[in-house]
């Protein structure tokens, strides 16, 4: 059975997907790489990964996933600081590829939030994308990063109800591409 994996960092960003689709915890799972948490269908079309934030933790989810499951398709769902304050807050992007309706800007994965533009060459800043797609392209050709600005560059990670509606928000541009 073909399997779509998706990756969050954050419970919040993950909830609206767990939600929509139905997802539930699997706790049974022995190998689990620490602070991560695996969600999946009860037909098992779908497993959702929430890495926690950060390069090693997204790595090791990934790993995880690709080393135990087939894998068709790949989504990174999330959201990215932006440094042009004329977008607006809850914009929805697609950072890897060009799709109908939606969208794009490249994006800058950083290992430390940043608070300035100042050596910024792109629209959009995360802390995982980069490591999404280098770890996923190894296994799978169907990937899709999607990022729903969040901040303006801020340290604060936003409250999560506010990503939680951040993501639920932009449902409709997203649910068609699982």
């Amino acid at each position: 059975m073909s399997k779509t994996f998706i990756h969050t960092a954050l419970l919040s960003e993950a909830q609206p997907l767990i939600n929509f689709l139905k997802l539930k915890q699997d706790n049974s799972v022995q190998n689990l790489p620490k602070n991560s948490k695996l969600f999946r269908s009860e037909n098992e079309e779908y497993l959702l990964i929430v890495s926690s934030i950060g390069k090693e933790n997204c790595q090791k989810s990934l790993e995880y996933i690709f080393d135990n499951y087939k894998i068709d398709k790949a989504i990174n769902i999330g959201i990215a600081g932006c440094c042009d304050s004329s977008i607006k807050i809850g914009t929805f992007f697609c950072t890897n590829r060009l799709l109908p309706n939606i969208n794009f800007a490249p994006l800058t994965t950083v290992d430390k939030p940043l608070d300035s533009d100042e050596n910024l060459e792109t629209l959009l800043v995360d802390m995982e994308a980069k490591y999404f797609l280098e770890v996923s392209k190894n296994y799978c050709k169907d990937i899709y990063v999607f990022k729903v600005v969040s901040d303006y560059l801020d340290l604060q990670i936003p409250k999560k109800s506010f990503v939680i509606e951040l993501i639920e928000n932009s449902k409709d541009k997203w649910k068609k591409y699982l």
